[in-house]
């Protein structure tokens, strides 16, 4: 991994040490994309619901959207600093999410990431690879 990988496995670190009411499952730094899980938990460590959306400029504390947009934020700082490119933009604008429901999703969607670098040789988007 590179140092612009550690920067964002090292904020994605951080997240629990900023945020008591999330747990972090399998989570993965690939070339282009990342991949990770995130458990919301009450202060016993037992999951629950929070809102997946917000009002548009009214950040929900703990919904997802908050915890992505301030893990986003913090790598492109870090990251731009390393660079030295202030204000360069670092992401996508948007990013994917699904709501695990039951175990069984939740053992799938953790295989899925932690075999997805082995299929990155494949990755339409590795210019190394086949297509």
């Amino acid at each position: 991994m590179n140092e612009l990988g550690m920067i964002v496995h090292n904020e994605w670190n951080k997240t629990t040490i900023i945020r008591a009411e999330i747990e972090l499952g399998e989570f993965v730094v690939m070339p282009n994309p990342i991949h990770g899980i995130i458990w919301i938990v009450d202060g016993r460590g037992t999951a629950h619901r929070v809102p997946a959306l917000e009002p548009f400029g009214k950040p929900v504390t703990g919904s997802i959207p908050t915890i992505v947009r301030a893990f986003k934020s913090a790598v492109t700082r870090c990251t731009n600093l390393a660079c030295n490119t202030p204000g360069a933009p670092v992401w996508q604008r948007n990013y994917y999410e699904h709501i695990i429901r039951d175990p069984i999703a939740s053992n799938n969607i953790a295989k899925y990431i932690l075999n997805n670098p082995s299929q990155w040789e494949l990755d339409r988007l590795n210019s190394r690879g086949t297509p």
